[in-house]
């Protein structure tokens, strides 16, 4: 599985927002990117944590990460520092992706195709 979420340019806006650096003691931040990688896979495939792909490392080691990047807000920095930028991209709304309520359709209780009738012409 070679395939990732993360351009190189998103990932480097990131990165500055993350925990930890490969030199310090303890907890490094060795591998953010695959951290994150595998935080968007389980959010991606709505799975639990105990079927994360082995490519991913150890699923309980994983989510502790999560946990404490949950608790540090790490997840908000990351997200305040991506939405000043927003493209509105997501925000376009045209009709291709506009469902109109089942009243609007002619459903029970709503519009009703009445035939048009002209006195006289029958």
């Amino acid at each position: 599985m070679e395939r990732f979420v993360l351009t190189d340019a998103q990932w480097s806006k990131i990165e500055p927002h993350c925990l930890g650096k490969p030199t310090d003691p303890g907890r490094s931040g060795r591998n953010n990117r695959l951290f994150l990688e595998a935080v968007l896979w389980i959010v991606r495939t709505g799975s639990p944590w105990r079927d994360l792909p082995a490519l991913f490392g150890n699923w309980s080691t994983a989510f502790r990460r999560f946990r404490d990047w949950r608790e540090a807000d790490v997840f908000k920095r990351i997200f305040d520092a991506l939405s000043g930028e927003a493209d509105m991209e997501y925000a376009m709304v045209d009709a291709t992706i506009v469902k109109v309520h089942r009243h609007g359709q002619g459903a029970k209780g709503g519009l009703r195709a009445r035939p048009l009738v002209v006195p006289g012409a029958e």
